[in-house]
């Protein structure tokens, strides 16, 4: 399968792996969790437990600093197989701009969506994966076949979005179940529900910017 070329995926992607290899091969991968990932517990300006790392960055920018923070190989690597995939397809769709704004809008949903289910949490929050999820939800917004029948007075339109919201749910309720016992492991399971609705959500939005841009020039 051959993707479509993505300029702007393809500048996240950089930008995302030079900022892990400074930190993976310094060993400054705590010191950059703490200081550029979001932590729920600031958001009520809650005091961090002692002997917490200094966290100077403003807390309205960690949903966007945590994507470029990595907690491993793995992690990374996985990421950006992912945001490679479906960042490309969906730029191919979207253009530049619509595709930042749905990158940048996934990773604030994503906090906040991490938030609501632990406002008091004192463990950063980091990665792409967030951000990612809102990719995904409108790569398979686009993607997916289309024969869904309405429910009722509920249009097909809005059953298909509430049947890919469903199965992206139970998909990361399995995940997070299995995780239960992965000891130090933890996957921020809130964060892709959150992101990945956001992507579901602004596709249509999104598609009416790209395009109306167009038919006015």
């Amino acid at each position: 399968m051959t993707l479509p070329a993505g300029r702007t995926t393809n500048i996240l992607v950089v930008a995302t792996l030079l900022v892990f290899l400074l930190t993976e091969l310094g060993g400054y991968t705590q010191e950059a969790a703490f200081i550029g990932g979001f932590i729920p517990a600031r958001v009520g300006g809650a005091q961090l437990p002692p002997g917490t790392p200094f966290t100077w960055l403003p807390l309205a920018i960690t949903p966007l600093s945590a994507t470029l923070v990595h907690g491993g190989w793995l992690h990374i690597a996985f990421n950006m197989l992912m945001l490679v995939f479906c960042g490309r397809q969906v730029e191919a769709v979207l253009g530049r701009w619509p595709t930042v704004a749905l990158y940048a809008v996934g990773a604030y949903a994503a906090a906040a969506a991490q938030w609501a289910m632990d406002p008091a949490g004192t463990s950063p929050m980091i990665g792409a994966s967030g951000a990612i999820s809102a990719l995904m939800g409108t790569y398979a917004l686009l993607y997916s076949q289309q024969n869904v029948r309405p429910i009722g007075p509920i249009p097909a339109s809005v059953v298909r979005v509430a049947w890919l919201a469903a199965g992206w749910i139970a998909l990361q309720a399995l995940l997070g179940y299995a995780m239960l016992g992965a000891g130090d492991t933890q996957i921020a399971v809130a964060a892709h529900v959150g992101g990945f609705l956001a992507g579901l959500l602004l596709t249509r939005p999104l598609l009416r910017w790209r395009f109306q841009g167009f038919s006015r020039q």
